[in-house]
């Protein structure tokens, strides 16, 4: 039997695998032809992190005896409308690290729900863990790039894709908060 709230929470866990499998395939296709050495071997890790956390969610589910809901879009998918097409590296980790601090951000508030399903605890601490070095190492890399594109340029850049995520946020992620919501307030019947 299933531990979940009803179908809104196994969309939410579908949400966040779909949005994992994504990140995955997005940041392995870079770490394999970003030729910037450090830059490289920091997505390869990311990509990795990605493909795991996907694995984790899917574990998730199955421990609570459910199977992922089709899931058509991902967070991600909404960027590059609202935000445009990153046309360098720089814009490139620019959007990541808008996205990385969502993501923390969005786990951070589902970790809060009273009488989380142990699996669903367990998954988001362990996935946190991550979230932590994925936005340190962009951040990181972005100062080193600030020499060559211009500690302004990125700033904007920055800038630019922060308010592409609340655009994205207010269109598609305010449903998350709502589910996260009404999961403090279930009562089982």
């Amino acid at each position: 039997m299933s531990q979940l709230r009803g179908d809104a929470e196994r969309w939410l866990l579908s949400f966040y695998r779909a949005s994992e499998i994504s990140g995955a395939l997005f940041f392995g296709r870079l770490a394999n032809v970003i030729r910037d050495p450090r830059v490289q071997f920091d997505l390869t890790r990311h990509f990795a992190d990605e493909s795991q956390h996907a694995r984790w969610w899917s574990d998730c589910m199955d421990t609570l005896g459910v199977r992922p809901a089709r899931v058509s879009a991902s967070y991600q998918d909404a960027y590059l409308e609202a935000g445009g097409a990153p046309a360098n590296l720089m814009e490139v980790l620019a959007v990541t690290l808008a996205f990385e601090k969502r993501v923390a951000g969005s786990y951070a508030s589902h970790l809060k729900v009273h009488e989380l399903a142990p699996p669903i605890r367990t998954t988001l601490e362990r996935i946190m863990d991550d979230e932590g070095w994925h936005i340190q190492w962009v951040s990181r890399a972005l100062r080193e790039l600030e020499p060559e594109y211009g500690a302004d340029t990125v700033k904007v850049a920055i800038d630019r894709y922060a308010a592409a995520d609340r655009e994205v946020y207010q269109k598609t992620l305010a449903e998350h908060d709502e589910i996260v919501a009404s999961l403090q307030h279930f009562k089982a019947a």
